[in-house]
């Protein structure tokens, strides 16, 4: 078995999947054989992974399929053996190993849990195959100490697989000496010796400036302090997996074109969007519930949704679904991506109540398509190519429903040789299965360039490649990275 050292957080969303991916990049400059590890995660951002042992496919958390990009391999299920994906407030559906395990109200899967920690173990164990080191990332934090008993994510893993801890807070939320030794304070002492130390994430400024801060989480916790972390701007080039940064993400000020993206309560895969963001003529701005779709906007994208008929009707509660109709009538453009090209059609079925207890919803009517979801779910890389344009593509679905109707004669893609998408008579209104739609160079500059807007000159794939290695020379620079190797067993 591999050595491995493990990442957690004093709460949720303080930089941990990028530390990691951090982390993996340095680790495999310095001609390491790397590997992620994420035991849970709660995401709907999903990517796909081979199944090793089936030579197939299934889902992991778009994380772990950057901190794999980081280790220069392809990803793997057992690199994020547990995905949550949340369908409601109540619950969410459970992916083991890349597969649908099935459906789980918050309290149910506490009960669940026991049963998934075998097959966190069995994934664990095929990470640590034939690898120098394994950086593991915790979720959440070990300080929620209500659900220590049943954990898989955090200390009840750590400890199972005597995995280290180095601690990581977030300076720039506030209160991190506090939530460091706050954390320390509530632990039981099995969980609290597993942590060798801590690191401080996100500092604005002089790091200096946090002298007598590490001098004060000595005295409380008498832990190490791995190092300060400045304000990574390079993170910003990276695929976020975690929606709390979605009121973040914007391109900046005003451009050529102004892309509005609607920010669908069940919001999936919304890293599609990141290919225009890097474009220097493109505004990307998320609207959240309660604000208009912007008059100005060019184009609007629909995301995927992991709850098709929820998330239409929130976007008819919105009013948005009168703005997209005022966008079409000023000759605005409309692309929608797996749910949100399913939200475009007339009408949106779920006979078996695979989504919730709402069995059909009147779709937004932009697109003459009909879709019926079924219980099979389409998980694969996809070879694609643009019919419109006739250029290659590049992506992967993962999607429920069969989408049929007169505008489906007129494809978007192809599909693994297979006709898929619909276009409406006028080319204003594309809708496509195809997750990572943008991320094709020439086909992102030709559709910009038929928008009446200058694309392409950047190659996406090489930006987030450049921007893992400025995380990890930052990391390098910051951090004692030579003793959190060095902490590895």
């Amino acid at each position: 078995m591999a050595k491995a050292v493990m990442l957690q957080g004093t709460g949720s969303d303080v930089g941990k999947t990028v530390l990691v991916a951090g982390l993996c990049r340095a680790a495999k400059n310095r001609g390491l054989k790397v590997r992620p590890f994420k035991p849970q995660n709660m995401s709907n951002n999903a990517a796909v992974a081979d199944i090793p042992s089936e030579a197939g496919e299934g889902e992991i958390g778009r994380g772990q399929w950057l901190q794999a990009l980081a280790c220069g391999v392809r990803p793997t299920v057992h690199m994020n053996p547990v995905l949550l994906k949340p369908q409601s407030d109540i619950g969410s559906q459970v992916v083991v190993q890349g597969k649908v395990y099935g459906e789980a109200r918050a309290r149910d899967y506490q009960a669940m849990k026991a049963r998934l920690m075998d097959a966190v173990l069995d994934s664990w164990a095929k990470v640590g195959e034939r690898v120098d080191l394994v950086i593991v990332e915790g979720a959440g934090s070990p300080a929620e100490i209500n659900l220590r008993s049943r954990d898989i994510a955090n200390m009840g893993f750590a400890t199972r697989a005597n995995v280290p801890v180095i601690l990581v807070g977030d300076i720039d939320r506030g209160g991190v000496i506090a939530s460091v030794a706050g954390t320390h304070l509530i632990l039981p002492e099995e969980d609290r010796r597993m942590i060798a130390g801590y690191l401080i994430n996100k500092f604005r400024g002089d790091v200096s400036l946090f002298d007598d801060g590490i001098k004060a989480i000595e005295k409380f916790t008498g832990w190490r302090c791995f190092g300060v972390v400045p304000w990574l701007k390079a993170a910003g080039r990276l695929p976020s997996e975690d929606s709390v940064v979605l009121e973040r993400l914007a391109s900046g000020g005003k451009r050529a074109l102004k892309v509005a993206v609607p920010m669908l309560s069940r919001i999936a895969n919304f890293d599609d969007l990141d290919p225009l963001k890097a474009e220097p003529q493109v505004e990307v701005v998320f609207v959240p519930p309660g604000k208009r779709l912007p008059e100005d906007a060019g184009l609007v994208v629909i995301p995927g949704s992991k709850s098709t008929i929820g998330d239409l009707l929130k976007f008819r509660e919105n009013g948005w679904d009168r703005d997209l109709l005022a966008h079409r009538k000023r000759g605005g453009h409309v692309v929608g991506i797996c749910g949100g090209y399913q939200m475009l059609g007339r009408m949106v079925r779920d006979p078996d109540g695979i989504e919730g207890s709402v069995r059909e919803a009147e779709g937004l009517g932009l697109l003459d398509i009909e879709t019926v979801m079924e219980p099979e779910k389409t998980v694969r890389n996809s070879s694609a190519h643009s019919v419109q344009f006739g250029l290659p593509l590049e992506g992967y679905e993962i999607h429920l429903g069969r989408t049929t109707g007169p505008d489906t004669t007129r494809p978007s893609t192809i599909l693994n040789g297979a006709e898929d998408g619909a276009v409406s008579a006028d080319g204003k209104v594309i809708g496509t299965y195809l997750h990572g739609l943008f991320s094709a160079d020439a086909f992102r500059a030709a559709y910009l360039e038929s928008l009446g807007v200058k694309g392409g000159g950047i190659d996406y794939r090489a930006e987030v490649e450049k921007a893992l290695d400025e995380v990890a020379a930052e990391l390098e620079r910051h951090l004692d990275c030579d003793a959190i190797f060095g902490l590895a067993r």
